[in-house]
């Protein structure tokens, strides 16, 4: 079968992968699309450490082909979106509502594909980048068979990641002030939450001027561009919209340097919570005279999710007309162009891209 793996030095598009078959609480997936977030890219040019060689990919969907003894919540047939959230279900973390603190979710990858004999690792415990996974039951999440495929997958990460954010990790509330530095997959995704949240005001602030209008769309009321490399806050620019601070301040680019910048927007009571990721090792700084006043910095992991609860929602808003899906696919690409996604999203071309698998 057909898939991506990278061996350390550059990916390529393979099409003699093999997968095992589902063990007990495991699920066989055949992958109908997969969209390609900074985080794969962050596998490939060191930022994320990884094992390798490596089936890349972990935003994804598509249909439930064969399940291991025990499982009863999904069946073959069943159309679902993948969480990268491999947890136990029985730790004291999951027992209190926890899932992405779960221990046994982080940093265990499995190896259950082979290449020519070799046994390949498993990236983010999904690898939906090949035509077939194997995942355990609880990363499975069954939607409804009417949301396209490539929109569903999105859910699987920027959604969860951004909308997350917002509902679980900030828990931002209705007229609250928001300030999202980056629009990209999961900066929009923040946008909306806020919207969903009720935020009075909503600043996106992105060295692109083209996301201006998928900001507004997504919720956004403010927009603010700076230019040169990278994103900066611009912060006269947002002080003027919020003269006080805002309540909360969500970094989305993975940029340490930002972090200082997203900490002095704040007003007081707010909270930075940092979404980016940055290469390892990377250090921020501020004065800690700037966290008086009650201001927060949050770590936040996946959204602080619970995808067997939070997908459904997204998934029963997305049929109401209240999540945007659709528009977050600037476009689609067989699995076969994945250097030409690759280089659409490092070029700042594309808000999400996504891979799909044809009939091989």
């Amino acid at each position: 079968m057909r898939g991506v793996v990278f061996d350390g030095d550059r990916p390529r598009v393979v099409d003699d992968l093999d997968v095992r078959a589902p063990g007990p609480g495991e699920v066989l997936v055949a992958v109908l699309a997969a969209g390609l977030c900074h985080s794969d890219l962050s596998v490939l040019d060191g930022t994320i450490p990884c094992p390798v060689p490596v089936v890349l990919g972990h935003e994804g969907a598509g249909v439930v082909e064969e399940t291991g003894p025990g499982v009863t919540h999904v069946a073959p047939g069943d159309h679902v979106v993948l969480s990268t959230l491999a947890n136990c279900g029985t730790c004291p973390e999951c027992g209190r509502g926890r899932p992405a603190m779960c221990r046994y979710s982080i940093g265990r990858p499995g190896r259950p594909f082979t290449r020519g004999g070799e046994r390949l690792h498993q990236f983010a415990a999904t690898s939906v980048l090949a035509e077939r996974t194997v995942v355990r039951a609880v990363q499975a999440v069954r939607i409804s068979h009417g949301i396209p495929p490539a929109s569903a997958a999105v859910i699987g990460c920027a959604v969860l990641t951004g909308v997350g954010a917002v509902r679980n990790r900030a828990r931002v509330a209705q007229g609250d002030s928001v300030v999202v530095i980056g629009a990209g997959g999961v900066g929009l995704n923040v946008v909306q939450g806020a919207r969903l949240a009720g935020a009075s005001t909503v600043v996106a602030v992105d060295s692109n001027p083209a996301r201006s209008g998928p900001a507004r769309r997504f919720g956004a009321t403010h927009f603010v561009t700076e230019a040169g490399a990278g994103v900066t806050t611009g912060p006269s620019e947002v002080r003027a919209i919020l003269p006080d601070g805002a309540d909360h301040v969500f970094e989305c680019v993975g940029d340490a340097s930002l972090v200082r910048q997203a900490v002095g927007l704040l007003g007081p009571h707010g909270q930075a919570v940092l979404l980016g990721v940055p290469p390892a090792g990377a250090q921020a700084s501020f004065a800690v005279s700037s966290l008086y006043l009650d201001k927060a910095v949050l770590g936040c992991r996946y959204g602080s999710s619970r995808p067997q609860y939070d997908i459904a929602l997204y998934a029963r808003l997305y049929g109401e007309g209240r999540l945007l899906l659709d528009e977050l696919v600037t476009r689609t690409y067989p699995v076969e162009d994945f250097a030409e996604a690759v280089a659409d999203t490092r070029g700042g071309r594309v808000t999400r891209a996504v891979l799909t698998f044809a009939p091989s």
